[in-house]
């Protein structure tokens, strides 16, 4: 039974890694859709007061956006490789085109939850009225008693309020649904247009075709579950080792034991100026018309030497 369900898990970890980066932001918003239907579900509920419930609506509709647009920038590796970039050349390779493009890649996905739960909060309505119910005016409806202040219409998400007024209590939610709504649509067509424009405008300065474009995004995938594959079986070879220097012996299973034994041989450390070499912020960058799509792929194309000094200059010219 373990082994099932760790073979479904390793399948569909490879399904998503295979798919589209617009399947993975549509799987983040159905999640975020799921969420926030449950928080509206089991934990919202109006204060019904006034001076509260103005804070409680517009938090139930900001905070949890807030928290997942963070939870995005954190998710993202090029959050961590501009970090690294920064610290480790000051950023003075990245232009500010380049800056723009790779903030704006970042933002724009971490963007797809916050983005989603604030839409669903303003067309589901719940939380717009319970924030600005206490700010609906009195002598704004038609044929309301007299008598009644600007917030004293705070209870009537709760039906909190004398039964003369309680009739109105359709009308207001209407009214206030249909702004929030309204709100919520404006939101969809300007986030629409701009993604619109902000594509066009890529496309227009990318250095690259469609195709070669496509080509590139296969490649870093590719990269990447390789690296990482690789440097765990390097990792192992080295932990091994530590493991079998103090204990005298390392228990490995039967895989372990094969892997090892093939790559034996590999087990030589890396000095920090290879990892800082191949860690940061990269854009698409050309050595003589030759295509470099990676940090790694642009240190793999130059010739091995013994002078590391001249290798890491070579490297510093093409950023």
């Amino acid at each position: 039974m373990a082994a099932l369900i760790s073979e479904n898990f390793k399948f569909v970890s490879l399904f998503f890694k295979s798919k589209d980066v617009v399947i993975f932001n549509g799987l983040i918003a159905l999640g975020t859709v799921a969420s926030q239907t449950a928080y509206n579900i089991f934990a919202f509920d109006c204060p019904c007061s006034f001076g509260r419930n103005y804070r409680y609506g517009l938090a139930a509709i900001g905070v949890p956006a807030l928290v997942l647009f963070l939870i995005g920038i954190m998710l993202n590796k090029n959050t961590w490789n501009l970090v690294s970039d920064c610290r480790i050349r000051a950023c003075k390779k990245l232009s500010a085109a380049s800056a723009f493009a790779l903030l704006s890649s970042i933002m724009g996905r971490a963007m797809v939850a916050p983005f989603t739960w604030t839409v669903l909060s303003l067309l589901r309505g719940e939380a717009y009225v319970c924030a600005f119910s206490e700010f609906v005016k009195p002598y704004s409806l038609e044929n309301f008693p007299n008598g009644y202040a600007l917030g004293d219409l705070a209870g009537f998400p709760c039906d909190a309020v004398p039964k003369e007024v309680l009739i109105f209590k359709g009308e207001i939610e209407r009214r206030l649904k249909y702004e929030s709504q309204f709100l919520g649509w404006l939101l969809v067509a300007m986030t629409s247009v701009t993604v619109f424009l902000l594509m066009c405008l890529k496309r227009c300065c990318s250095p690259l075709g469609y195709q070669q474009e496509t080509y590139w995004s296969h490649f870093r995938s590719s990269e990447h579950q390789l690296f990482q594959r690789t440097a765990n079986v390097h990792a192992k070879i080295l932990a091994a080792e530590s493991v079998k220097s103090f204990f005298g012996f390392v228990a490995l299973d039967e895989a372990e034991k094969g892997q090892l034994q093939e790559h034996q041989e590999n087990k030589n450390l890396i000095p920090s100026s290879m990892w800082n070499h191949i860690t940061g912020v990269y854009l698409y960058r050309e050595n003589n018309g030759d295509p470099l799509y990676s940090r790694l792929n642009k240190w793999s194309n130059f010739p091995a030497t013994n002078n590391i000094e001249a290798k890491e200059e070579e490297m510093k010219m093409l950023g």
